[in-house]
Order: C-alpha cells, then sequence, then structure tokens
C-alpha cells in the first residue's frame, strides 16, 4: 500500500471517529441539564470539534484528489510506453522494407513483360513469378505494409500520391490521376513510398493548341 493510500485511511478514520464524539457530544447535551457556563464550555468544545472535522473532510478530499491524479498519470505513462512499444515493433522494419520493394519492383516488372510473350514454355516462369509475388505480399501483410494502388480517376492526394508529370485530359478530371506508373506502400498508419501518378491538368485547351500549330 502506498504512503497515499494510507494517509487517505487515517483520515477516514479519524473523520469516523470525529463524527462519533460529536454525535456523543450532542446526545450528552440533550439528555443533561448543565448550567449557562459549562453550556458555553461544551458550544466551545462543539464547535473546535466542527472545525476540526471540517478540516479532517477537506485534507481527506485533497488525499484522494491527489491519489485519483496519481492513478490518471499511471495510466496514461502505461497507455505511452504500451503504444511506444507497437511503434517500435512496427516500424524497425521500415528501413529493410524499403530495400524489399525493389524486390517487388522487378517482379511487378518481369511479370509485365511477361504479358507481351505468353507462349507456352514462358507459362511455368509465368506462374512462378505470380507465386512469388503473391508470398512477398503475404510477408508485407504479415509486417503490416499494404499497398497504396490509387485507380485512374482517383482524386490526387499529396500525403499518399506524387505526381510525376501533369498533362492535359478530355476524361479524367483536372487534379485526378489519369495513370499509376508505380504503387506505393504505408507500414502501420506511416508512408512507406508514395505512388507515382500522372495527373490531369484539365481538358485541352483547342485554340491554345491551333495558335501553337500555326506559329
Amino acid at each position: 500500500m502506498s504512503n497515499t493510500d494510507e494517509n487517505l485511511n487515517d483520515i477516514e478514520e479519524k473523520v469516523e471517529e470525529k463524527k462519533d464524539e460529536n454525535l456523543d457530544t450532542l446526545k450528552v447535551e440533550s439528555n443533561t441539564k448543565k448550567d449557562s457556563n459549562t453550556k458555553n464550555i461544551e458550544d466551545e468544545v462543539v464547535e473546535k470539534s466542527d472545525l476540526q472535522l471540517e478540516d479532517l473532510i477537506k485534507e481527506r478530499d485533497e488525499l484522494k484528489d491527489k491519489l485519483m491524479r496519481s492513478l490518471a498519470e499511471s495510466e496514461n505513462t502505461r497507455k505511452r510506453a504500451f503504444k511506444d512499444r507497437q511503434d517500435a515493433e512496427t516500424y524497425a522494419v521500415s528501413r529493410m522494407s524499403r530495400d524489399i520493394l525493389s524486390v517487388f519492383d522487378n517482379l511487378q516488372r518481369a511479370l509485365d513483360l511477361a504479358d507481351d510473350i505468353l507462349d507456352e514454355k514462358s507459362l511455368p516462369m509465368i506462374e512462378g513469378l505470380e507465386l512469388t509475388k503473391k508470398d512477398l505480399l503475404e510477408v508485407f501483410k504479415r509486417n503490416k505494409i499494404e499497398k497504396i494502388e490509387p485507380l485512374s480517376g482517383d482524386k490526387f492526394d499529396p500525403q499518399q500520391h506524387q505526381a510525376m508529370m501533369e498533362t492535359p485530359s478530355n476524361e479524367i478530371e483536372k487534379g485526378c490521376i489519369i495513370h499509376v506508373l508505380s504503387v506505393g506502400f504505408l507500414i502501420g498508419d506511416r508512408l512507406l513510398r508514395a505512388s507515382n501518378v500522372t495527373v490531369s491538368s484539365g481538358p485541352e485547351n483547342i485554340e491554345e493548341k491551333v495558335t501553337q500549330n500555326l506559329d
């Protein structure tokens, strides 16, 4: 038991004792006839006892408040320590994860090139690449690494996307993504790598284009 708890218990006992003393005093006063001098003395004693009781109650309340504050601070410290430990576990792999992303990129490039081949001899190799990519994504998932893979037409988000170029588009609204050059990744709630994208600058200005051609 802490010193604060012991002090609080002592105060509580004193408060109860003081209440009992005051109650006994009142009982004696009501059942016994006394002269005026004795009555005045007893009034002073009762008044003094009441003041002492108020002081004890005030001290008790202050100790309770200190105890509650101490408990709240301890709980906040415990929560901060738990979150710091979780963050350390999650983000400890950040540097290694960035290196592994290049492996993912190379796999994806190989698969993109394989789409142009599509012959029977290449099928086992393509299947192997697909399985390797799947396994790698499972490793990412276990380490809280998630892909950022926006779609064409999605709103550009500077928190997760990197605009590599801006180009006119009559189909895609200005400020929206036209094409994804490479996917990004999050680790936990932190950005590991932004998605590289092409962003629409809005409809093409026909008059300006005609003027440029005339020049």
